[in-house]
């Protein structure tokens, strides 16, 4: 019962903290607007290990790879707690575990994104039936628009009912279960 409650604090804690590393990168890579609450609070949040990380680690390509690398790290803190926490011996395993755990954080960490850019269009397009002109809206507009730009393109509006946003959550849904849950299951096995 208490490797239960532990395991549901540290997938909430670190989770969250990989979520706001991932939020801060691709707000940062979709040039989002710097002025709105959800841009201040992600920096607010993450700002204790971004800034220094920036320090030792440049930008690639105008991307925060700073950023990107702390939301790797944290997930394979988290992966490598969860199979600790489990009983993995870790001595005994030998080196090539740890391959399989970076590649099983990899993989977390595409999924997670994932699921980062299925919330945005699902907030966007809640908040476009609500309240389109909400602080937020550049932002998530800023966010999801790399996605939803293509599939406007290719898929025609029927009396101007935009259907991108529930095409890119069916492919994000095939993408997590045909691609991602296998290679979980693959990544599982050396564990």
């Amino acid at each position: 019962m208490l490797i239960n409650a532990l395991v549901f604090l540290l997938n909430t804690l670190l989770g969250l903290l990989s979520l706001a590393f991932l939020l801060r990168f691709y707000l940062q890579a979709t040039n989002a607007p710097f002025r709105n609450p959800l841009s201040q609070a992600v920096v607010a949040v993450t700002d204790f290990a971004v800034i220094p990380m920036r320090r030792a680690v440049p930008s690639v390509f105008k991307l925060d790879t700073s950023t990107l690398l702390l939301a790797f790290l944290t997930q394979l803190l988290l992966q490598f707690l969860l199979q600790w926490i489990s009983g993995f011996p870790f001595s005994l395993a030998g080196n090539s575990i740890y391959l399989g755990l970076i590649g099983l954080t990899a993989l977390h960490v595409a999924n997670l994104s994932m699921d980062l850019f299925l919330y945005a269009i699902v907030a966007q397009a809640l908040l476009s039936w609500v309240n389109p002109y909400t602080p937020i809206a550049p932002a998530l507009d800023a966010l999801t628009r790399p996605i939803l730009e293509p599939i406007r393109r290719t898929i025609p509006t029927p009396n101007g009912l935009d259907l991108s946003p529930l095409v890119a959550i069916l492919a994000a849904q095939l993408i997590q279960i045909v691609v991602f849950a296998p290679l979980e299951i693959i990544i599982m096995k050396l564990f």
